[in-house]
């Protein structure tokens, strides 16, 4: 088995993984379980590892980390949205 195709089913799987999450979290605006020091390491993570992935010149790592910034980036605007709004009612 080829190198790059055990990358592109690895970006595959875990990018294909952030699609029911967000799903969820357009279709209900129920952030309240997620953790969002979580969401914003993680997206932060996700920022390197593009980086990362342009800089090797490594197409699935730049790919599926580009797809999966925008999924967990909706999910990070969503839930500080939420966050704000909490907050302000709490004032």
């Amino acid at each position: 088995m080829h190198v790059e195709l055990i990358g592109y089913i690895g970006a595959f799987m875990t990018t294909a993984a952030f699609f029911p999450q967000t799903w969820q979290v357009i279709r209900t605006r129920d952030t309240r379980s997620i953790s969002l020091a979580m969401y914003i390491l993680f997206t932060l993570g996700i920022c390197f590892w593009l980086v990362y992935g342009v800089m090797i010149e490594s197409f699935p790592v730049t790919i599926a980390n580009a797809i999966t910034l925008v999924l967990s980036s909706i999910i990070l605007y969503m839930k500080m949205k939420e966050a704000k709004s909490v907050h302000e009612s709490n004032l």
